[in-house]
């Protein structure tokens, strides 16, 4: 059985804009975060693409990377994940290609089946493309192997990129992904930060189909949880009304941009909104160091998750590195 220690953690940063904020804010925000993360010795750093949201500064995902990785020297920097209905695969590895080249064995390219966004967005972001979810295994083929060794009769090469084989990861909140990611053995992740109901029969899923490939002899299982880390369970509960008011927004269409912390959330939540959140948010790690490590501790011992990747959604940016310090300290033992 696996142990807490054993387990490898990093962040996915959502890169959340404050209602009195702004996305120049959240970027500089986000940079400092991958550099706090690094000194505590987090494994990667994931930044994911939304469009269309005023609360999330993410959209132009490879731009965004290659301040992080430019800012940093050691933690893997990726994407949890790229949209790839949203892009042409040769686009794609020419991104990540050139990020690779530029900041060798760093890059992750996480890879996500829904577009991100909404129809009208999608429609805005692709125009003539005929880009959709059904054309996901495929996609992910063509990018792997203009990521792969060039071979004589390749008429295409993604320049850079070719040969680079940065590391795909397919990413999930359906049991779609975790069939394919098994079938051709490649690293899952799956996205238990928002949807963590279908948690355990992905993972069984995956774990059944998995096949070796040049890129895993075995399995390999990340999960996304939610965090909200602080010296006692009762600030905890405090600092958590910022996550709760944020989700509770994206429920009802509103704006999604950071909201301070509410004494109460009593009067800003309907009974069938309160139990719709607390859904979402099944997985979320919050209270002091000690309620979290047993937390932990049963997560582990129910799904042998090899990695563990935490959202922190909080208000303020330095409850968000204390959070994220002290999460280092329970994974550490």
């Amino acid at each position: 059985m696996k142990q807490l220690s054993e387990v490898k953690f990093s962040t996915l940063d959502l890169v959340p804009v404050r209602a009195d904020g702004n996305a120049a804010l959240s970027l500089r925000n986000s940079l400092d975060l991958a550099q706090h993360v690094e000194k505590y010795g987090y494994t990667r750093f994931w930044v994911a693409e939304h469009h269309n949201m005023d609360g999330i500064a993410s959209s132009a995902t490879a731009v965004l990377l290659g301040y992080l990785a430019g800012g940093t020297s050691t933690i893997r920097v990726g994407s949890g994940g790229v949209m790839l209905p949203n892009h042409a695969p040769l686009i794609i590895a020419e991104q990540f290609g050139t990020l690779e080249s530029l900041y060798p064995g760093r890059i992750d390219l996480g890879l996500g089946r829904a577009p991100g966004s909404d129809q009208m967005t999608a429609r805005a972001l692709r125009r003539e493309r005929s880009g959709s979810a059904d054309d996901f295994p495929e996609d992910v083929a063509e990018l792997m192997r203009y990521l792969g060794p060039r071979t004589p009769d390749q008429r295409i090469i993604a320049m850079p990129g070719t040969g680079t084989n940065v590391p795909v990861w397919l990413l999930g909140s359906s049991l779609f992904s975790a069939q394919l990611a098994g079938e051709r053995g490649l690293p899952y992740a799956f996205a238990s930060h928002f949807a963590p109901r279908y948690m355990h029969e992905a993972i069984r899923i995956y774990r059944n189909h998995f096949k070796p490939s040049a890129v895993l002899d075995k399995p390999y299982v990340m999960l996304g949880v939610p965090l909200v880390a602080a010296d006692t369970d009762e600030q905890a509960d405090y600092l958590a009304t910022s996550v709760y008011q944020r989700i509770l927004a994206l429920m009802r269409g509103q704006s999604l941009v950071q909201r301070p912390p509410v004494e109460t959330m009593n009067g800003l939540w309907l009974p069938h909104e309160k139990e719709a959140v607390g859904d979402f948010l099944g997985l979320a790690m919050v209270g002091g160091p000690q309620k979290i490590r047993a937390k932990l501790d049963v997560l582990i011992e129910q799904t042998q998750a090899d990695e563990l990747i935490f959202t922190s959604d909080l208000y303020e940016h330095a409850d968000r590195l204390h959070s994220y310090e002290l999460l280092a300290q329970v994974m550490k033992g």
